[in-house]
């Protein structure tokens, strides 16, 4: 089992929120949490996905997305 940790600015939000949705979308994974920060309005977002080939591309692609970050770890 691992968890993906995602990270992103309030704007990168704003501009790419849709296709993260649409990335999300594609993995089976259970989301563990999302915040948003108060202030400056970062995203933290962790899913929890079974397969370590789906946390990794899962990670990869979010990575694609203009100002998101992303790891992965076990659990």
């Amino acid at each position: 089992m691992w968890r993906v940790s995602i990270n992103c600015s309030a704007e990168s939000w704003t501009l790419n929120s849709k296709a993260f949705k649409v990335i999300a979308d594609k993995y089976p994974g259970t989301p563990l949490s999302s915040k948003k920060m108060k202030g400056d309005g970062q995203r933290i977002m962790e899913y929890q996905i079974e397969n370590v080939n789906d946390a990794e591309d899962f990670m990869e692609e979010c990575s694609t997305l203009d100002g998101f970050m992303a790891s992965f770890e076990s659990l």
